[in-house]
C-alpha cells in the first residue's frame, strides 16, 4: 500500500494553478492586441463610391463590343443612384434598401447591359437584415422581383426569370445567415461583458471582505494588547494598593514604597496603552520608546517581585536577536502568564520563567508553585497567548503540573520572514 505524500499533491496543484494563470495571461495579451488592432472599416461614403465605380466600370467592361444593349446617361445615373443610396445604410437601412432596389430594378427593366449592377442591392439587403428588418426586407425583395417580372416577362425567357428568382432567394438566405451569426456574436459579446462585470464585482467584494477581515484582525490584536497591558499593570496596582493600606499606620516607609510602585505601574500602563493606540490615529506622533521584548523580562520580574511574587528568570541556549513581532509576542505571553500567577497562585507562590533559544525556535516555560491551578480556567488570557503564538505558527500548552502548581509552555518557530 503506497503512502500518500500531501506535499506532492500540493506541488502538483501549485504547478497546475501556475499553468492556468500563464494561459489566462497569454489569452488576455492576445485579446489586448486584437483590441488595439481593431479596424472599424471604411466609411459608408467610401463604400458607396467604391461600389459605384465597380458597377459603372464593370458594366462597361461586360457590355464592351455589344451593339444590342447600349449604356447611356440614364443607365449610368441608375448605377450611380443605387450605390449612392448606400450612404444612408447605417442610419437609415430601409431607405437605403428601397433606393438600391428601385435603382437596380429600373436599370435591368429598361434593358440595359448585364453586369455587376446588382451589387448595391445585395449590400442593401444584407444591411437591412443585419439591422433586424427581416419582414420588411423580404417584402421589399418580393416586390422588386414582382415588378421585374411584370416589366420584362415579354422580352426575357422564363428560365432567366427563374434564375433571377433563385439568385434573390440565395441572397436572402446568405443575408439571414449573416444576421443570425451577427446576433450570435453580439450575444457572445454581451455575455462576455456580463462575465467581466461579474468578475469585477466579485473582485471588489473580495477586496472589501479582505479589508474588513484585516480591520477585524487589527481590532482583535489591539484588544489583546490592551488586555495584557491593562490586566498586568492593574493587578500590580491592586496588590501594591493593598500593601499600602495595610502598612500605612504601622510602616509608613514601606507604604510609601508601595505608592511609588503604584505610580510607576500606572505610568507604564499609560505609556504602553498610548503606544498600542497610536496606530489608530495617524496624526499622533509615534511612541519614542521601543515596544517591550524579552530583553525587558528582568524589569517585568522586578515589578512582580515588588508586588510580592518571587520570580526567577533564566535563559537556556545562545541568546539571539528575534524578529520584533516575535519578540513582542513572547514578552506578552510571559507578561500574561505572570499576571495569571498573581491572580490564581496564592500568596505564598513563586514563579520561574525559562526562555530557551534553539535553532529555528524559541520556547517559553512559565511555572509556579501555587495552589490555584484549579481556578486558572482558560479565559481570555490563555486564549490570547495561544493566538499570539499561532500567528507565527507556534503553540501554547497550559495546564496544572504533576507536582502542583501551573505551567505555560509556548513554542514559536523562527523563520526568515515572519508575518507582521
Amino acid at each position: 500500500m503506497t503512502r500518500r505524500r500531501p506535499w506532492r499533491e500540493d506541488l502538483r496543484a501549485a504547478r497546475h494553478a501556475r499553468r492556468i494563470a500563464q494561459r489566462q495571461d497569454r489569452l488576455q495579451h492576445r485579446l489586448d492586441r486584437l483590441e488595439k488592432r481593431h479596424w472599424r472599416g471604411p466609411s459608408p461614403v467610401a463604400i458607396a463610391v467604391m461600389i459605384a465605380l465597380v458597377q459603372v466600370f464593370g458594366t462597361r467592361a461586360a457590355a464592351y463590343g455589344s451593339t444590342e444593349h447600349v449604356l447611356d446617361k440614364t443607365g449610368y445615373l441608375l448605377l450611380v443612384a443605387g450605390a449612392a443610396a448606400l450612404v444612408f445604410r447605417l442610419k437609415l437601412p430601409l431607405f437605403a434598401l428601397a433606393g438600391a432596389l428601385s435603382a437596380t430594378v429600373a436599370y435591368f427593366s429598361l434593358g440595359y447591359p448585364d453586369g455587376p449592377g446588382f451589387i448595391a442591392a445585395i449590400v442593401a439587403v444584407f444591411t437591412a437584415l443585419a439591422a433586424g428588418h427581416r419582414a420588411l426586407t423580404l417584402l421589399a425583395v418580393a416586390a422588386a422581383y414582382t415588378v421585374f417580372v411584370v416589366r420584362v416577362h415579354e422580352v426575357e425567357s422564363t428560365a432567366r426569370l427563374v434564375v433571377v428568382g433563385i439568385c434573390a432567394l440565395m441572397i436572402l438566405s446568405f443575408g439571414e445567415a449573416a444576421r443570425v451569426r451577427g446576433m450570435r456574436y453580439a450575444q457572445m459579446a454581451r455575455e462576455r461583458e456580463e462575465q467581466e462585470a461579474l468578475a469585477r464585482a466579485e473582485e471588489e467584494r473580495a477586496r472589501k471582505e479582505q479589508k474588513a477581515r484585516q480591520a477585524s484582525d487589527e481590532r482583535l490584536l489591539i484588544a489583546r494588547e490592551l488586555h495584557d497591558v491593562i490586566g498586568h499593570h492593574l493587578s500590580l496596582i491592586n496588590v501594591q494598593a493593598g500593601v499600602g493600606l495595610h502598612l500605612m499606620d504601622d510602616n509608613p516607609e514601606q507604604a510609601r514604597t508601595a505608592l511609588a510602585a503604584i505610580k510607576h505601574a500606572s505610568a507604564e500602563a499609560l505609556r504602553e496603552t498610548r503606544a498600542v493606540l497610536a496606530g489608530l490615529n495617524p496624526g499622533e506622533a509615534a511612541p519614542r520608546t521601543p515596544a517591550p521584548g524579552l530583553a525587558d523580562l528582568e524589569r517585568l520580574a522586578a515589578e512582580a517581585r515588588g508586588a510580592g511574587l518571587p520570580v526567577a528568570v533564566e535563559a537556556v541556549g545562545t541568546v539571539v536577536a528575534l524578529p520584533p513581532q516575535v519578540d513582542r509576542a513572547a514578552y506578552r505571553i510571559v507578561q500574561e502568564a505572570l499576571t495569571n500567577v498573581r491572580r490564581h497562585a496564592g500568596p505564598d507562590a513563586s514563579a520561574t520563567v525559562v526562555v530557551g533559544y534553539a535553532p529555528g525556535e524559541v520556547s517559553i516555560l512559565v511555572t509556579d508553585t501555587g495552589t490555584g491551578a484549579a481556578a486558572a480556567k482558560e479565559g481570555n488570557g490563555i486564549a490570547g497567548m495561544r493566538h499570539r503564538a499561532a500567528t507565527f505558527g507556534g503553540t501554547v500548552e497550559a495546564g496544572p503540573r504533576d507536582g502542583g502548581g501551573f505551567e505555560v509552555h509556548a513554542r514559536i518557530p523562527l523563520r526568515e520572514e515572519q508575518p507582521t
